[in-house]
């Protein structure tokens, strides 16, 4: 039997690469095998009204997923648009507000993370602030800026800005003290400090940070869309003032796996992280 070496230097042998690829098949047939058990029963229990009444069967919603999927880009004014052009406007509305959000919270964070005084002054407003709900602020956001978009902005800034910030004050206040002696014996400046050590150390809870502002931006923008027009969530508002669920469902679906993308795409960025780190 032949012996190689990983990329992590490990020692490992066919059979145990053979073994991972098994795992992997097994849990892609118990996921199909799962996901068609669990069509079969909405699809006979819709039909059998073991439901709510007017629950849709799983064939019918496949079929709307499938002619919305095929339809994304249809525009017949703005309360009657394509589901794709409702995905790009909820995603640019969380574009703008998480990237405003994370400028204000990594550099606030780091701040909070190098200065004992400067937490102790700012903390009581982050615990204050970090428990309000989303729409909450959805009142005063249309008082203030008199304008929907602006709104799902300002929304999506003041929900997501409180993980970053967490995160990154606590990875900056937890950079190990003997990396900060070596950079004060080199004769490292306060500034070349900031940027040449504390924030490496502390990338990994910055991208954590960023991660879950990520999820939670885009959990908010549905929820404040029902009240703002346009986007994903007034997409579902129009279809529940229609009474009609299939298309609700689809839309959930497709909220659900743009989440997954989105925090793939973060979960991947948190491993390269970890592994330049290691190196």
């Amino acid at each position: 039997m032949t012996i190689s070496k990983s990329v992590s230097g490990k020692l490992t042998s066919p059979d145990s690469k053979s073994l991972w690829q098994n795992e992997n098949v097994k849990a892609i047939a118990l996921f199909l095998i799962s996901l068609a058990l669990f069509l079969a029963f909405w699809e006979i229990g819709a039909n059998m009204k073991w439901f709510a009444k007017g629950m849709p069967p799983a064939s019918i919603t496949l079929q709307e997923l499938w002619w919305w999927s095929t339809h994304p880009f249809f525009d017949n004014g703005p309360n009657d648009l394509g589901i794709g052009w409702n995905l790009l406007i909820s995603l640019r509305r969380v574009a703008i507000g998480y990237t405003l959000a994370s400028i204000v919270a990594v550099p606030l964070g780091i701040l909070l993370g190098i200065s004992s005084v400067a937490y102790k002054a700012f903390n009581p407003y982050v615990q204050l602030l970090k428990p309000v709900s989303p729409l909450a602020w959805l009142p005063l956001g249309l008082y203030i800026f008199r304008d929907s978009e602006l709104t799902g902005i300002f929304i999506i800034l003041i929900s997501s800005i409180w993980p970053t910030l967490t995160n990154t004050a606590f990875g900056v206040a937890n950079v190990s003290p003997e990396y900060l002696d070596v950079s004060r014996t080199l004769g490292a400046s306060r500034l070349r400090t900031v940027f040449k050590v504390i924030i490496p150390a502390a990338l990994p809870n910055i991208v954590s940070g960023l991660r879950i502002s990520m999820g939670i931006s885009w959990l908010v923008i549905v929820a404040a869309e029902m009240l703002l027009g346009t986007g994903l969530g007034y997409f579902i508002w129009n279809e529940w003032n229609n009474l009609y669920i299939p298309n609700i469902l689809v839309a959930i679906f497709i909220i659900g796996l743009v989440g997954l993308i989105l925090d793939s795409i973060f979960a991947a960025l948190e491993k390269f992280v970890e592994f330049g780190r290691k190196s």
